[in-house]
């Protein structure tokens, strides 16, 4: 009986090989690496770059289901600019049934939503001088902070983070927290985990047997636990904004959008509580993460290639270097590189007054190194569609060997033509494109331009001595550096 059942066994198993053979070389789909019975090339989303191998669309495989993989701009710039309407809407998965609001819903909703956030960020400021002068005063209290390191090793991401979750919260919540406030550290932790499983081993395992995962314990039930607590505290902000709203006098996307839930009772935009708690995670959770994690890439890049910085070279002799090429009519690219980044600051906006927006177009190198930094860390993983699953994925638009001379090396030129001046790239897409790009995109470039331009006006960013710094990163939606030191010396 053990013979027969043990041979009923193998048969099954090689019917059920044979089916998946026939499944895979008969459905038409464009090449991808071979998929296993079952859980398919599940365990490689996020790990591979078939692009090189497959051409710029393929396939991979979730379990049994095919997923189309789109690698190049131009097919990109094809599924989400020029077929926007098609491609959309998202994509059901089991781990993400807790997530709506802004990131993971489509359709009529999501449309409604989207439109609504962007009004209120503008409102807001987002793109003004207000908020301007908001981001500029948590930029003084996170240079004091650094002034207490003393030159000494720490980890800068908690700091930074704190930093762009004030920003955040202030249009949100209508208030800030102090950066020692416990309950603050836990609701960015709580954040920072909830968006680390969709993409990691727990939210693969689970989105591909949900009914199984369910069950069992692991990291992926702490994080839904930890999303319950999170979600305690939206509601308990939105109760007392309630009380205390002024409904002719919005302070803060709350009070937006509670106005907007009494104006939309019988429409079909679903401007609901349970909606709004959900929008409320995306815009803390994404609008933080994304913009902190590339503040710390850029740190980590700065410490690890001294030489963009350029704080041995006063700008006095920067410039004369600069003056002599000019008069030798050899200045380039290149010999801007004397100047680096805080000689260039030094000369355009000097060390007492705080960085402007508008200063931009006048810093061509620091502005290059803050894409090179965008395009080099590469943050944002993958975000798919509904359908026929689609995955987009920047990693190998930002490393296309057609477009940057040195795609697997951090080098500002790749942003600075032969006379020295920005050069604007049309496949530099960090943000996506389409009508699913970042709805915070204009805040994040504005954070980040102003925090990069303080830090590295009043520090040198050096690895702690003796150490060798890493570029390893963690596996989340919006990924950052794995946990490094670094070393704040002020100028």
């Amino acid at each position: 009986r053990r013979r027969e059942a043990l041979g009923l066994l193998i048969f099954l198993c090689v019917l059920l090989l044979v089916k998946h053979l026939r499944d895979v070389l008969t459905n038409n789909m464009p090449p991808g690496p071979f998929p296993l019975p079952l859980v398919g090339n599940v365990l490689n989303i996020g790990f591979t770059d078939p692009m090189e191998r497959y051409g710029d669309v393929s396939t991979l495989y979730l379990g049994n289901n095919p997923c189309i993989l789109l690698t190049g701009y131009e097919s990109f710039k094809e599924a989400f600019v020029e077929q926007a309407d098609i491609f959309t809407d998202r994509p059901y998965f089991p781990v993400c049934l807790t997530f709506k609001g802004l990131i993971f819903s489509s359709g009529h909703m999501w449309r409604h939503q989207r439109r609504f956030a962007l009004a209120t960020l503008k409102y807001f400021g987002v793109g003004k001088k207000t908020l301007e002068n908001s981001i500029l005063q948590e930029c003084r209290f996170v240079c004091s902070a650094l002034q207490t390191k003393q030159g000494l090793p720490f980890n800068p991401h908690h700091l930074l983070t704190y930093a762009v979750g004030n920003i955040i919260c202030s249009l949100v919540f209508g208030y800030k927290f102090e950066y020692d406030n416990h309950h603050f550290h836990e609701l960015l932790q709580y954040s920072d985990e909830t968006f680390k499983l969709p993409i990691n081993i727990w939210g693969r395992l689970y989105n591909t047997f949900p009914a199984l995962m369910s069950l069992l314990p692991g990291k992926h039930q702490t994080t839904f636990a930890n999303l319950s607590k999170l979600k305690l505290f939206f509601k308990e902000e939105i109760r007392k904004h309630k009380e205390d709203r002024n409904p002719s006098s919005p302070k803060d996307y709350i009070d937006c959008y509670l106005d907007e839930i009494e104006k939309c009772k019988d429409s079909e935009a679903e401007f609901t509580e349970e909606n709004l708690i959900h929008c409320v995670l995306d815009l803390f959770g994404a609008g933080t993460e994304s913009t902190a994690k590339s503040l710390s890439w850029a740190l980590l890049y700065m410490a690890k290639y001294p030489e963009v910085q350029g704080g041995l070279l006063h700008s006095y002799y920067s410039l004369l270097v600069r003056q002599m090429c000019i008069c030798m009519s050899t200045y380039s690219a290149h010999s801007l590189y004397v100047e680096k980044v805080h000689s260039e600051i030094d000369q355009v906006i000097g060390q007492t007054r705080q960085p402007l927006m508008e200063d931009r177009a006048h810093l061509p190198y620091s502005y290059a190194v803050m894409h090179e930094i965008q395009r080099f860390a590469n943050v944002l993983a993958f975000i798919p569609p509904r359908g026929m699953m689609v995955l987009p994925m920047l990693k190998p638009i930002l490393e296309d060997k057609n477009e940057y001379r040195t795609p697997y090396e951090f080098n500002p030129a790749h942003f600075l033509d032969e006379n020295g001046k920005f050069l604007k790239r049309e496949n530099f897409i960090p943000f996506s494109i389409g009508k699913r790009m970042c709805p915070g995109e204009q805040l994040a470039r504005m954070e980040l331009f102003l925090f990069f331009i303080s830090l590295m006006q009043h520090f040198t960013f050096l690895p702690p001595e003796g150490e060798t710094l890493s570029l390893k990163r963690t596996v989340a939606i919006a990924s950052a550096p794995e946990p490094f030191h670094i070393r704040a010396v002020p100028r």
